[in-house]
């Protein structure tokens, strides 16, 4: 079987597949318009071509459905990729974007993330309560797709991909917050290393550039 048969006979898994490459390239895109053309503008107009890549993808998750195609495991992994592109999708631009401006462009250092302390736990639950977003939009998105199917056999499939988000889901508690816990054995925030915070100019705020980029000076920031 060629490239170009599977794609004809998986056409909603190779959509996801293209999906996840346009995000990418749509992200680099936004941080070189950014950093190097210094064009913040365009780099915003970029980044809202993320989300309609979602869009796109679910509504051609449904319609595939309506025009009478089978749910498969395709379907099913498109439900998952839009779970996780909602609850993770921001959250990676805004580290892709701070370690470019970190790397590169003389911006602030991230924040370290910390190993031990309450901190850390509560950095894992913060992780994790994502993990718990992408999993309810799987499956509220699984759950239509499952009313749209005809036979009680496809809704078993699209049932097997919700039950494969909910181990991952249970799983990530496990080895994630939870072991963060014992692992510590109790570890207070004394234990926790030192986190270097990122510097912001005074009146700056979380998420715009700083104040000296209207007067066309643009300094490495979060992209928006």
């Amino acid at each position: 079987m060629t490239a170009i048969d599977w794609v004809f006979d998986h056409p909603v898994a190779a959509l996801v597949v293209a999906c996840e490459v346009a995000f990418w390239v749509f992200l680099a895109a936004a941080v070189a318009a950014r950093y190097v053309l210094r064009r913040r503008r365009l780099s915003t107009v970029l980044l809202l071509c993320e989300p309609v890549i979602e869009v796109v993808l679910l509504v051609a998750t449904v319609g595939d459905l309506l025009a009478g195609a089978e749910p498969t495991w395709s379907h099913g992994l498109a439900a998952v990729y839009l779970g996780y592109t909602v609850a993770f999708g921001r959250w990676t631009v805004e580290k892709v974007d701070g370690w470019v401006a970190w790397r590169y462009f003389d911006g602030p250092r991230p924040p370290v993330v910390p190993k031990r302390g309450r901190a850390a736990l509560r950095h894992e639950w913060r992780l994790w309560l994502r993990v718990v977003l992408a999993w309810a939009v799987a499956c509220g998105i699984l759950g239509v797709l499952a009313l749209i199917a005809s036979a009680p056999e496809q809704r078993a499939v699209l049932a097997g991909w919700a039950g494969r988000a909910t181990l991952v889901m249970v799983l990530w508690c496990v080895f994630g917050p939870v072991w963060q816990l014992f692992s510590d054995g109790g570890a207070s925030d004394r234990d926790e290393p030192v986190r270097d915070e990122p510097v912001r100019e005074p009146g700056a705020v979380d998420g715009s550039t700083r104040p000296d980029a209207a007067r066309g000076d643009v300094r490495p920031g979060p992209v928006t």
